[in-house]
């Protein structure tokens, strides 16, 4: 790892923030760790006995749905617990007009979140009207949306039969009664319930096998025409609780500065490429980012 380091005087990245147009920000994992959502990476990224990683696939779902719909029971009562963070909410003033008009006059923003908790969408409902006049909805893509939840969320719902296809958002705790209770089964050691797809959250249209709306490994992520268009136009790309080597973050910042934009980056510690980087900001990005956007509260 290169001992070269980016800048990181904040008084510098607010200069730059000032003087942009275009700006997106790319979030991972690490937005979510401070509010407690678990990141599922490296030695930790177990659950109970599995790789966390090797559950979120269409194979997993096909060979055992239960266990599959257990660990994504256990992640929607995990967020059920969890609140925003001081940089979700960092995020979410940001996309207040009015607030930043006065941070960077007349220009854009887009957060484009490869997290599923929804912790980010729970802020911008919270800030009072963020954008007036313009959809937060990703749907609404004829003006340029605020938030691109590009990996789905663990609240949507959606059919398995191709015929029926329906989606549906289902914040009920737990989805269905057979998963009541099962979440408290996180260890190696602990015997795993067998519950009967029968009796696993089904499609409300047609009753056929529900699963989780989230992408899984192997499936095409949201929105990518979207993000395509909102990159090559990018003058400034925020980088939050990713390493900017790991993709989709490393293409969109690389693709930014590509065309002469800047990238900031905003992590717990430093990995492999930081010094690509324009900006660079470690420690909590609870803190770190509301400070350099100029949004801390006193």
């Amino acid at each position: 790892m290169s001992t070269y380091l980016p800048n990181d005087d904040m008084a510098s990245f607010s200069r730059v923030l000032s003087k942009s147009k275009h700006i997106i920000a790319v979030a991972g994992a690490g937005l979510s760790a401070a509010s407690g959502i678990p990141t599922f990476r490296g030695a930790g990224g177990f659950w109970r006995k599995y790789d966390a990683i090797s559950l979120a696939t269409p194979e997993a779902f096909r060979n055992n749905p239960s266990r599959v719909w257990q660990f994504y029971h256990y992640r929607r009562e995990k967020a059920l617990q969890c609140e925003p963070n001081p940089a979700h909410m960092a995020l979410a003033a940001f996309s207040n007009k009015q607030i930043r008009e006065v941070l960077a006059p007349r220009s854009t923003f887009t957060l484009i979140t490869q997290n599923v908790d929804g912790l980010s969408r729970r802020a911008l409902d919270s800030i009072p009207s963020s954008v007036p006049g313009i959809d937060i909805d990703a749907g609404a893509i004829d003006s340029q949306p605020v938030l691109l939840e590009m990996h789905g969320r663990l609240f949507d719902v959606v059919c398995t039969s191709s015929a029926c296809g329906h989606r549906e958002l289902n914040f009920t705790s737990p989805i269905v009664p057979a998963l009541a209770g099962t979440e408290k089964f996180v260890e190696a050691a602990d015997i795993e319930p067998e519950i009967p797809t029968t009796d696993l959250p089904r499609c409300s249209k047609c009753g056929a096998l529900a699963r989780p709306g989230v992408v899984w490994f192997g499936e095409v992520p949201h929105y990518l025409d979207v993000i395509s268009k909102l990159v090559d136009k990018a003058d400034l790309c925020i980088v939050v609780g990713t390493s900017s080597t790991v993709y989709p973050a490393a293409g969109y910042a690389s693709e930014v500065q590509d065309h002469g934009g800047k990238v900031a980056v905003f992590n717990l510690d430093r990995s492999e490429g930081d010094e690509d980087a324009d900006f660079l900001f470690l420690g909590p990005c609870e803190k770190t980012l509301p400070a350099a956007l100029g949004l801390k509260k006193d």
